[in-house]
Protein backbone atom coordinates (compact mmCIF):
# COMPACT_ATOMS: atom_id res chain seq x y z
CA UNK A 1 0.00 0.00 0.00
CA UNK A 2 1.13 3.09 -1.04
CA UNK A 3 0.70 7.19 0.21
CA UNK A 4 2.13 10.10 1.20
CA UNK A 5 4.85 10.32 3.05
CA UNK A 6 6.94 12.96 5.10
CA UNK A 7 10.99 13.46 5.34
CA UNK A 8 10.63 12.84 9.04
CA UNK A 9 8.89 9.21 9.71
CA UNK A 10 7.99 8.55 13.04
CA UNK A 11 9.36 5.03 14.57
CA UNK A 12 5.61 3.84 14.31
CA UNK A 13 6.15 3.62 10.74
CA UNK A 14 8.85 0.86 11.52
CA UNK A 15 6.03 -1.74 12.62
CA UNK A 16 3.48 -3.51 10.90
CA UNK A 17 4.33 -1.70 7.41
CA UNK A 18 6.51 -3.10 4.80
CA UNK A 19 10.53 -2.58 5.10
CA UNK A 20 11.47 -0.81 2.11
CA UNK A 21 14.82 -2.04 1.27
CA UNK A 22 15.14 -5.51 1.56
CA UNK A 23 17.85 -7.49 0.08
CA UNK A 24 17.37 -11.28 -0.84
CA UNK A 25 19.01 -13.64 1.65
CA UNK A 26 18.83 -16.54 4.06
CA UNK A 27 17.18 -15.61 7.52
CA UNK A 28 19.87 -16.18 9.62
CA UNK A 29 20.29 -15.62 13.61
CA UNK A 30 23.24 -13.49 13.84
CA UNK A 31 25.23 -12.63 10.77
CA UNK A 32 24.65 -12.50 7.00
CA UNK A 33 25.47 -15.19 5.11
CA UNK A 34 27.18 -14.93 2.07
CA UNK A 35 24.13 -14.21 0.19
CA UNK A 36 22.93 -10.58 -0.19
CA UNK A 37 21.73 -9.55 3.50
CA UNK A 38 18.37 -8.29 4.02
CA UNK A 39 17.51 -4.58 4.86
CA UNK A 40 15.91 -1.96 4.76
CA UNK A 41 16.23 1.38 3.00
CA UNK A 42 15.36 3.73 5.93
CA UNK A 43 16.87 6.87 6.28
CA UNK A 44 20.68 6.47 7.66
CA UNK A 45 23.82 8.41 6.45
CA UNK A 46 27.42 6.82 7.90
CA UNK A 47 29.56 9.71 7.20
CA UNK A 48 27.73 12.27 9.35
CA UNK A 49 25.66 9.78 12.51
CA UNK A 50 27.62 9.06 14.82
CA UNK A 51 28.02 5.09 16.07
CA UNK A 52 25.91 5.38 18.87
CA UNK A 53 23.24 5.83 16.71
CA UNK A 54 23.20 2.16 15.70
CA UNK A 55 21.41 -0.52 17.62
CA UNK A 56 23.85 -3.09 18.86
CA UNK A 57 22.60 -6.09 17.84
CA UNK A 58 24.24 -8.28 20.97
CA UNK A 59 22.62 -5.83 23.59
CA UNK A 60 19.34 -6.14 21.71
CA UNK A 61 19.32 -10.41 21.70
CA UNK A 62 20.57 -10.19 25.01
CA UNK A 63 17.83 -8.06 26.46
CA UNK A 64 15.13 -10.14 24.76
CA UNK A 65 16.48 -13.30 26.18
CA UNK A 66 16.73 -11.75 29.58
CA UNK A 67 13.61 -10.93 29.28
CA UNK A 68 11.81 -14.09 27.98
CA UNK A 69 13.52 -15.96 30.40
CA UNK A 70 12.05 -13.72 33.38
CA UNK A 71 8.76 -14.38 31.40
CA UNK A 72 8.34 -11.01 30.00
CA UNK A 73 8.12 -10.26 25.77
CA UNK A 74 11.03 -10.07 24.22
CA UNK A 75 9.52 -8.38 21.75
CA UNK A 76 9.13 -5.05 24.06
CA UNK A 77 12.72 -5.47 25.60
CA UNK A 78 13.90 -5.45 22.31
CA UNK A 79 12.14 -2.60 20.82
CA UNK A 80 13.31 -1.02 24.43
CA UNK A 81 17.04 -0.99 23.48
CA UNK A 82 16.46 -0.10 19.67
CA UNK A 83 14.68 2.74 20.71
CA UNK A 84 17.38 3.96 23.33
CA UNK A 85 20.05 3.67 20.73
CA UNK A 86 18.75 6.44 18.35
CA UNK A 87 18.51 3.72 15.04
CA UNK A 88 15.35 5.79 14.22
CA UNK A 89 15.13 3.16 11.51
CA UNK A 90 15.77 -0.23 13.56
CA UNK A 91 12.81 -2.00 14.10
CA UNK A 92 12.22 -5.36 16.14
CA UNK A 93 8.88 -7.66 15.02
CA UNK A 94 7.28 -10.49 16.74
CA UNK A 95 6.62 -13.37 14.72
CA UNK A 96 3.48 -12.46 13.40
CA UNK A 97 4.10 -9.23 12.29
CA UNK A 98 7.34 -10.61 10.01
CA UNK A 99 5.07 -13.05 8.73
CA UNK A 100 2.87 -10.43 7.26
CA UNK A 101 5.97 -9.11 6.17
CA UNK A 102 7.40 -11.89 4.32
CA UNK A 103 3.90 -12.45 2.77
CA UNK A 104 3.90 -9.14 1.48
CA UNK A 105 6.68 -9.55 0.01
CA UNK A 106 5.29 -12.14 -1.75
CA UNK A 107 2.68 -10.01 -3.17
CA UNK A 108 -0.14 -10.62 -0.53
CA UNK A 109 -1.44 -8.94 2.53
CA UNK A 110 -4.60 -9.08 5.11
CA UNK A 111 -6.71 -6.14 4.58
CA UNK A 112 -9.47 -4.25 2.80
CA UNK A 113 -7.86 -3.55 -0.17
CA UNK A 114 -7.50 0.67 -0.15
CA UNK A 115 -4.44 2.28 -1.18
CA UNK A 116 -4.19 5.99 0.59
CA UNK A 117 -2.68 9.07 -0.51
CA UNK A 118 -2.36 12.70 1.04
CA UNK A 119 -5.65 14.66 -0.26
CA UNK A 120 -4.75 18.78 -1.72
CA UNK A 121 -6.31 19.27 1.60
CA UNK A 122 -4.14 17.69 3.17
CA UNK A 123 -6.90 14.89 4.45
CA UNK A 124 -6.26 11.14 4.11
CA UNK A 125 -7.86 9.82 0.73
CA UNK A 126 -8.42 6.53 -0.82
CA UNK A 127 -5.97 6.53 -3.72
CA UNK A 128 -7.51 3.69 -5.49
CA UNK A 129 -9.61 0.28 -4.31
CA UNK A 130 -8.79 -3.26 -5.67
CA UNK A 131 -10.74 -5.23 -7.35
CA UNK A 132 -12.62 -7.98 -6.08
CA UNK A 133 -12.12 -6.71 -2.57
CA UNK A 134 -14.04 -6.03 0.20
CA UNK A 135 -14.03 -2.16 -0.11
CA UNK A 136 -15.16 -2.67 -3.29
CA UNK A 137 -17.81 -4.35 -2.42
CA UNK A 138 -18.93 -1.81 0.65
CA UNK A 139 -18.77 0.90 -2.52
CA UNK A 140 -15.95 2.48 -1.36
CA UNK A 141 -14.27 5.02 -4.94
CA UNK A 142 -11.13 6.49 -5.65
CA UNK A 143 -11.51 9.95 -4.36
CA UNK A 144 -13.40 9.04 -0.57
CA UNK A 145 -12.28 10.66 1.94
CA UNK A 146 -11.23 8.59 4.97
CA UNK A 147 -12.50 10.40 8.35
CA UNK A 148 -12.68 7.54 10.90
CA UNK A 149 -11.38 4.04 11.55
CA UNK A 150 -13.16 2.27 14.08
CA UNK A 151 -14.28 5.35 15.11
CA UNK A 152 -11.26 7.44 15.62
CA UNK A 153 -10.57 10.57 13.57
CA UNK A 154 -8.03 10.32 10.76
CA UNK A 155 -7.55 13.45 9.32
CA UNK A 156 -4.72 14.52 9.80
CA UNK A 157 -2.75 11.59 10.60
CA UNK A 158 0.10 10.41 8.32
CA UNK A 159 -1.37 8.03 5.47
CA UNK A 160 1.21 5.16 6.56
CA UNK A 161 -0.60 5.24 10.27
CA UNK A 162 -3.97 5.30 8.22
CA UNK A 163 -3.12 1.76 6.46
CA UNK A 164 -1.88 0.16 9.70
CA UNK A 165 -4.99 0.94 11.13
CA UNK A 166 -6.66 -0.57 8.22
CA UNK A 167 -4.97 -3.55 8.42
CA UNK A 168 -5.30 -4.04 11.79
CA UNK A 169 -1.23 -4.38 11.88
CA UNK A 170 -0.81 -2.98 15.31
CA UNK A 171 -3.71 -5.29 16.84
CA UNK A 172 -2.40 -8.63 15.19
CA UNK A 173 -6.13 -8.46 13.43
CA UNK A 174 -6.73 -11.64 11.46
CA UNK A 175 -8.02 -12.58 8.00
CA UNK A 176 -11.93 -11.94 8.59
CA UNK A 177 -11.57 -9.22 11.45
CA UNK A 178 -13.80 -6.59 11.07
CA UNK A 179 -12.85 -2.88 10.85
CA UNK A 180 -15.96 0.56 10.92
CA UNK A 181 -14.54 2.90 8.37
CA UNK A 182 -16.17 6.29 8.19
CA UNK A 183 -15.94 8.08 4.32
CA UNK A 184 -17.41 10.58 2.87
CA UNK A 185 -17.63 11.35 -0.23
CA UNK A 186 -18.94 15.28 -1.30
CA UNK A 187 -20.68 16.51 1.44
CA UNK A 188 -22.39 12.73 1.90
CA UNK A 189 -20.32 10.93 4.76
CA UNK A 190 -21.36 7.42 6.17
CA UNK A 191 -19.85 4.50 7.67
CA UNK A 192 -19.11 0.91 6.42
CA UNK A 193 -17.98 -2.12 8.40
CA UNK A 194 -15.96 -3.80 6.47
CA UNK A 195 -14.18 -7.37 6.59
CA UNK A 196 -10.32 -7.83 6.11
CA UNK A 197 -9.47 -10.70 3.96
CA UNK A 198 -6.55 -11.91 2.27
CA UNK A 199 -5.21 -10.12 -0.66
CA UNK A 200 -3.34 -10.23 -3.48
CA UNK A 201 -1.09 -7.37 -4.99
CA UNK A 202 -0.58 -6.61 -8.74
CA UNK A 203 2.80 -4.76 -7.96
CA UNK A 204 3.51 -3.88 -11.99
CA UNK A 205 0.97 -2.81 -14.39
CA UNK A 206 1.24 -1.86 -17.60
CA UNK A 207 -0.48 0.08 -20.46
CA UNK A 208 -0.41 1.94 -23.71
CA UNK A 209 -0.21 5.40 -23.88
CA UNK A 210 -1.21 7.32 -27.22
CA UNK A 211 -2.28 5.65 -30.21
CA UNK A 212 -2.90 1.64 -30.73
CA UNK A 213 -1.99 2.04 -34.73
CA UNK A 214 0.49 -0.82 -35.30
CA UNK A 215 3.90 0.60 -36.07
CA UNK A 216 2.71 4.20 -34.29
CA UNK A 217 5.42 3.81 -31.78
CA UNK A 218 2.72 4.75 -28.82
CA UNK A 219 4.66 4.90 -25.62
CA UNK A 220 4.66 2.15 -22.91
CA UNK A 221 3.58 3.38 -19.08
CA UNK A 222 5.10 0.57 -16.53
CA UNK A 223 3.93 1.70 -13.03
CA UNK A 224 5.77 -0.19 -10.14
CA UNK A 225 4.17 0.26 -6.59
CA UNK A 226 6.60 -2.07 -5.21
CA UNK A 227 9.10 -4.67 -5.47
CA UNK A 228 7.67 -7.94 -4.13
CA UNK A 229 9.02 -10.83 -5.90
CA UNK A 230 8.51 -11.45 -9.39
CA UNK A 231 8.29 -7.67 -10.29
CA UNK A 232 11.60 -7.10 -11.96
CA UNK A 233 10.32 -10.01 -14.15
CA UNK A 234 7.98 -8.47 -14.62
CA UNK A 235 9.29 -4.92 -15.95
CA UNK A 236 12.15 -6.68 -17.66
CA UNK A 237 9.40 -8.52 -19.46
CA UNK A 238 6.88 -5.55 -20.02
CA UNK A 239 10.24 -3.89 -22.26
CA UNK A 240 10.93 -6.48 -23.89
CA UNK A 241 7.28 -6.82 -25.00
CA UNK A 242 7.02 -3.11 -26.06
CA UNK A 243 6.48 -2.10 -30.23
CA UNK A 244 9.51 -1.68 -31.48
CA UNK A 245 10.69 2.24 -31.37
CA UNK A 246 7.85 2.88 -28.21
CA UNK A 247 9.15 4.75 -25.02
CA UNK A 248 8.77 3.91 -21.66
CA UNK A 249 7.47 5.71 -18.95
CA UNK A 250 8.45 4.12 -15.60
CA UNK A 251 6.24 5.30 -12.95
CA UNK A 252 8.38 4.90 -9.66
CA UNK A 253 6.08 7.63 -7.62
CA UNK A 254 4.80 6.15 -4.12
CA UNK A 255 7.02 3.09 -4.25
CA UNK A 256 8.28 2.63 -1.15
CA UNK A 257 10.61 0.04 -2.32
CA UNK A 258 10.78 -3.83 -1.76
CA UNK A 259 13.42 -6.77 -2.47
CA UNK A 260 15.98 -4.92 -3.95
CA UNK A 261 17.12 -7.51 -5.77
CA UNK A 262 13.42 -6.88 -7.85
CA UNK A 263 15.05 -3.35 -8.58
CA UNK A 264 18.67 -4.90 -9.84
CA UNK A 265 16.27 -6.72 -12.00
CA UNK A 266 14.40 -3.60 -13.64
CA UNK A 267 17.54 -2.01 -13.72
CA UNK A 268 18.80 -4.91 -15.83
CA UNK A 269 15.82 -4.19 -18.34
CA UNK A 270 17.75 -0.91 -19.48
CA UNK A 271 21.14 -1.66 -18.96
CA UNK A 272 23.67 -4.11 -20.42
CA UNK A 273 25.22 -5.06 -17.30
CA UNK A 274 27.44 -2.66 -15.18
CA UNK A 275 27.25 -1.65 -11.89
CA UNK A 276 23.60 -0.47 -10.52
CA UNK A 277 24.44 0.39 -6.96
CA UNK A 278 27.53 0.02 -4.47
CA UNK A 279 26.71 -1.10 -0.59
CA UNK A 280 28.49 -1.53 2.94
CA UNK A 281 27.66 -3.98 5.81
CA UNK A 282 29.88 -2.60 9.28
CA UNK A 283 32.03 -0.68 6.79
CA UNK A 284 32.81 -4.11 4.27
CA UNK A 285 31.93 -2.54 0.50
CA UNK A 286 30.04 -4.80 -1.67
CA UNK A 287 28.20 -4.08 -5.64
CA UNK A 288 25.28 -5.06 -7.04
CA UNK A 289 25.46 -5.31 -11.28
CA UNK A 290 23.02 -5.19 -13.73
CA UNK A 291 22.48 -8.36 -15.98
CA UNK A 292 23.85 -8.30 -19.56
CA UNK A 293 21.32 -8.34 -22.50
CA UNK A 294 19.52 -5.33 -21.47
CA UNK A 295 17.61 -2.76 -24.31
CA UNK A 296 20.07 -0.01 -24.12
CA UNK A 297 18.43 2.26 -27.06
CA UNK A 298 14.83 2.74 -25.83
CA UNK A 299 13.82 6.41 -24.87
CA UNK A 300 13.03 5.94 -20.85
CA UNK A 301 11.38 8.73 -18.77
CA UNK A 302 10.84 8.37 -15.16
CA UNK A 303 8.47 9.43 -12.91
CA UNK A 304 9.45 10.70 -9.39
CA UNK A 305 7.84 12.15 -6.14
CA UNK A 306 8.36 12.11 -2.55
CA UNK A 307 6.93 8.94 -1.99
CA UNK A 308 9.66 6.90 -4.20
CA UNK A 309 11.99 5.47 -1.68
CA UNK A 310 15.05 3.07 -0.79
CA UNK A 311 15.05 0.32 -3.75
CA UNK A 312 13.04 2.55 -5.85
CA UNK A 313 15.52 5.59 -5.26
CA UNK A 314 18.25 2.93 -5.70
CA UNK A 315 16.67 2.10 -9.16
CA UNK A 316 16.37 5.52 -10.23
CA UNK A 317 19.19 6.40 -9.09
CA UNK A 318 21.36 3.85 -11.07
CA UNK A 319 19.09 4.65 -14.63
CA UNK A 320 19.66 8.46 -13.95
CA UNK A 321 24.07 8.10 -13.31
CA UNK A 322 24.20 5.90 -15.71
CA UNK A 323 22.85 8.23 -18.32
CA UNK A 324 19.95 5.66 -19.35
CA UNK A 325 16.88 7.99 -18.48
CA UNK A 326 15.51 11.88 -17.56
CA UNK A 327 14.16 11.62 -14.31
CA UNK A 328 10.42 13.85 -13.66
CA UNK A 329 8.58 14.88 -10.87
CA UNK A 330 9.91 16.08 -7.34
CA UNK A 331 12.83 14.77 -4.70
CA UNK A 332 12.65 11.64 -4.02
CA UNK A 333 12.17 10.21 -0.20
CA UNK A 334 15.72 9.63 0.98
CA UNK A 335 15.83 6.27 2.53
CA UNK A 336 19.02 4.52 1.72
CA UNK A 337 20.45 2.71 4.70
CA UNK A 338 20.93 -1.09 5.14
CA UNK A 339 19.95 -3.31 7.80
CA UNK A 340 20.49 -7.03 8.66
CA UNK A 341 17.79 -9.55 10.44
CA UNK A 342 18.74 -11.35 13.63
CA UNK A 343 16.18 -13.92 15.26
CA UNK A 344 15.52 -13.10 18.95
CA UNK A 345 14.56 -14.81 21.73
CA UNK A 346 10.92 -15.65 22.06
CA UNK A 347 10.57 -16.17 17.97
CA UNK A 348 10.92 -12.36 17.19
CA UNK A 349 12.83 -10.56 14.52
CA UNK A 350 15.69 -7.72 14.54
CA UNK A 351 16.03 -5.29 11.57
CA UNK A 352 18.98 -3.09 12.82
CA UNK A 353 21.02 -0.76 10.16
CA UNK A 354 24.80 -1.89 9.18
CA UNK A 355 25.26 0.27 6.44
CA UNK A 356 24.06 2.51 3.73
CA UNK A 357 24.47 2.27 -0.21
CA UNK A 358 24.92 4.72 -3.42
CA UNK A 359 24.49 5.37 -6.62
CA UNK A 360 26.88 3.80 -9.29
CA UNK A 361 28.62 7.73 -9.30
CA UNK A 362 28.75 7.31 -5.87
CA UNK A 363 26.02 9.36 -4.37
CA UNK A 364 24.37 9.10 -1.40
CA UNK A 365 20.52 9.33 -1.06
CA UNK A 366 20.20 8.79 3.02
CA UNK A 367 18.39 12.16 3.95
CA UNK A 368 18.82 13.50 0.48
CA UNK A 369 16.96 11.69 -2.01
CA UNK A 370 17.20 12.27 -5.52
CA UNK A 371 16.62 15.30 -7.62
CA UNK A 372 15.29 15.02 -10.89
CA UNK A 373 15.75 16.22 -14.10
CA UNK A 374 12.63 18.12 -14.57
CA UNK A 375 10.81 19.23 -11.68
CA UNK A 376 7.32 19.42 -11.69
CA UNK A 377 5.13 20.22 -9.15
CA UNK A 378 1.66 19.70 -11.13
CA UNK A 379 0.74 17.03 -14.21
CA UNK A 380 4.14 15.37 -13.79
CA UNK A 381 2.85 12.44 -16.07
CA UNK A 382 1.62 14.92 -19.03
CA UNK A 383 4.97 16.72 -19.13
CA UNK A 384 6.76 13.58 -18.50
CA UNK A 385 4.65 12.09 -21.31
CA UNK A 386 6.11 14.72 -23.31
CA UNK A 387 9.88 14.74 -22.60
CA UNK A 388 9.59 10.78 -23.76
CA UNK A 389 7.90 12.28 -27.06
CA UNK A 390 10.52 15.11 -27.40
CA UNK A 391 13.10 11.77 -26.84
CA UNK A 392 11.54 9.97 -29.82
CA UNK A 393 9.57 7.55 -27.80
CA UNK A 394 5.85 8.17 -28.59
CA UNK A 395 3.21 9.01 -26.74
Amino acid sequence: MSGSVHRAVPRGLCRGAALTLVFASVLATGAATGSLPRGDGRSRDAETRSVASVADRDAVADAAADAVADGKSGTEAAEEVVSRSGDRWGAVYDEREYEEFEQALDGSYTGVGIAARRSADGLVAVARVQPGSPAERAGVRAGDLIRTVDGSRVDRRPVSDVVALLRGDRKGAAEGSAVVLGVQRGPVSRTETLRRARLTTEAVTVRRLGPERPGSGAAVLIEVGSFTKGSGTRVRDAVRGAPAGAGVLLDLRGNSGGLVAEAVTAASAFLDGGLVATYDVHGEQRALYADAGGDTERPVVVLIDGGTMSAAELLTGALQDRGRAVTVGSRTFGKGSVQMPSKLAGGSVAELTVGHYRTPAGRSVDDRGITPDLAVSSGAQERAETVLSGLGGGS
